[in-house]
C-alpha cells in the first residue's frame, strides 16, 4: 500500500453484544450493507471485530452518507488506510487536517493488534509531534478543537478524524417480520422505521376510502414504501378498497363509534393479511393522547381486536418529536401532501373517546365482521414499490406518482 486509501469504518452497537448468534446479525448486516449501497458500486468489506472496514472505487462522501441510515451500525468513520507504519500514519493525519479550521488537536489512538511495536501512548505521541510540528497546531487533550482517531488493525492503520453517529439498533431481518398499518401521514412511516431499527422486516398495509375518495393516499403509501424500501429491499405493500366496509359499518348504526369500529376492523384484517404473510406482529404510529382514537381507553378496545401482537413504537413521542424524525427520515414532504382521510368517511362528530367493548362487538355481528374479514384481506392488491420511484410524488399527475391503480 503505497498511498493511503480512504475507507469508511461502520462500527456496531449493541450488534457487538450478541454471544453465539453473532454471525447471524453481522451477516445480515453485510448482506444490507451490499444491497443499500449497491448502485454506487462493488465494494470490498473487511470484518475486524466489531467493525466494517468498507472500501470501493465510489466517492467516500456518499458511501459514508448511505451508510449513516443502515440500522445495525452505531459510527460511520471515514477513514484513510495506511501501511503498519508510524511515518505513514503522520502522513495521513496531516493530509486529514491541513484544511480543517482549529488551532488545538489531540492524538486518540487504539490497538486491535497488541503486537503492533509501539505502544498505544507511544503512537500518539508520535503522531502528535508530526502534526505539531507541520501544522502548528497546539496540543490539548481536554477540549481540542479537532480530534485525530488512530487504530491499529492486524494488516493496516486506520487514521480519521470525523465520528458520525449512524442508526444504531439491529440490522433488519434478524427480529422477524411485521406488518404495517401505513396510513399516509406522518407517524405510521417513522413507525416503521423504527421498527426496522429493532430488527424487523416491514410489509405494509394501506386501506384507501375507495370509491368513496380519490386515489392520493395510495400514490402517497406507495412513495413511502418505496422511501423506506433503502432500509430493507423487496417492500411489499398491500391496498386494501376499504370504502364499503366503511359504510357497512355504518349502516350497522356505528354512530360515534365509527372511527373505533373502523380501527378494529383495519387491526383484524392486518392480522389475517399478517398471518398469510408470517408476520409475528403489527405495527402502528399511534401516539397516546394524539387523537380521540388514541385515548387509553380506545387503544385497549382496538388492541382487544387483533390476533398478533399490536407494536406502537410511537406510543410516548409528542407530534413535534415525530415532525422531526419524518424530516430526518425523509418522508415528510410525501406525508404532508394533500388527500382523502378514509378515516372521516361516515364519522359522527363527537367521536367517543372512551368506547365500550360489548357496543363495539353489537356492531360487528350486526354488519357480519367475521365474513367482511376473510373478504378484504383476500382482496388485498400488492404492489412492489421501489427506492427509484420514491421521487415519483410531486405535483404531477396522479398517474405520475406512483402504481397503475385501473
Amino acid at each position: 500500500m503505497d498511498r493511503p486509501r480512504r475507507c469508511v469504518l461502520l462500527k456496531f452497537g449493541e450488534l457487538a453484544l450478541k454471544g453465539r448468534n453473532r454471525p447471524r446479525f453481522v451477516n445480515a448486516l453485510e448482506r444490507n450493507l451490499r444491497r443499500m449501497t449497491a448502485d454506487l458500486g462493488p465494494i470490498e468489506v473487511r470484518h475486524r471485530g466489531g467493525v466494517f472496514i468498507v472500501s470501493g472505487d465510489m466517492p467516500q462522501e456518499e458511501l459514508a452518507e448511505r451508510c449513516l441510515g443502515l440500522p445495525g451500525v452505531s459510527v460511520v468513520q471515514p477513514a484513510l488506510r495506511c501501511e503498519r507504519d508510524a511515518t505513514a500514519a503522520a502522513d495521513a493525519a496531516v493530509e486529514l487536517l491541513r484544511e480543517l479550521p482549529g488551532h488545538t488537536f489531540a492524538v486518540r489512538a487504539t490497538r486491535r493488534d497488541k503486537r503492533f511495536a509501539l505502544r498505544s501512548i507511544e503512537l500518539a505521541r508520535l503522531l502528535g509531534d508530526a502534526v505539531r510540528v507541520r501544522l502548528g497546531l497546539d496540543v490539548d487533550l481536554s477540549n481540542p478543537d479537532l480530534e485525530l482517531f488512530v487504530e491499529v488493525d492486524h494488516k493496516e492503520l486506520l487514521v480519521s478524524v470525523e465520528r458520525l453517529r449512524g442508526a444504531g439498533g439491529l440490522p433488519v431481518g434478524t427480529s422477524g417480520r411485521a406488518l404495517v398499518l401505513l396510513s399516509g401521514g406522518l407517524d405510521s412511516p417513522v413507525a416503521a422505521y423504527r421498527m426496522m431499527k429493532r430488527g424487523l422486516r416491514c410489509d405494509f398495509v394501506h386501506f384507501s376510502g375507495r370509491p368513496f375518495t380519490s386515489p392520493e393516499s395510495i400514490y402517497k403509501a406507495y412513495a413511502l414504501v418505496g422511501r423506506l424500501d433503502r432500509f430493507q429491499g423487496d417492500s411489499r405493500l398491500y391496498v386494501v378498497t376499504f370504502g364499503p366496509a366503511q359504510r357497512r359499518l355504518a349502516t350497522a348504526g356505528a354512530g360515534r363509534l365509527q372511527v373505533l369500529s373502523q380501527r378494529r376492523l383495519m387491526v383484524r384484517v392486518a392480522a389475517a393479511l399478517g398471518e398469510r404473510l408470517d408476520a409475528g406482529a403489527l405495527v402502528t404510529g399511534d401516539s397516546l393522547g394524539q387523537v380521540a382514537s388514541q385515548t387509553l381507553p380506545n387503544l385497549a378496545v382496538v388492541e382487544e381486536a387483533a390476533q398478533l401482537p399490536l407494536l406502537r413504537p410511537l406510543i410516548d413521542r409528542d407530534k413535534s418529536e415525530i415532525v422531526d424524525a419524518a424530516r430526518a427520515l425523509g418522508t415528510y414532504d410525501i406525508s404532508i401532501l394533500p388527500d382523502e382521510d378514509c378515516c372521516q368517511l361516515f364519522t359522527s362528530k363527537p367521536a367517543s373517546t372512551r368506547g365500550h367493548p360489548d357496543d363495539l362487538r353489537r356492531i360487528e355481528r350486526t354488519a357480519d365482521i367475521e365474513e367482511l374479514v376473510e373478504q378484504l384481506a383476500e382482496s388485498a392488491e400488492l404492489f412492489h414499490p421501489t427506492l427509484e420511484e420514491r421521487a415519483m410524488v410531486s405535483a404531477a399527475t396522479p398517474a405520475s406518482r406512483g402504481p397503475s391503480l385501473g
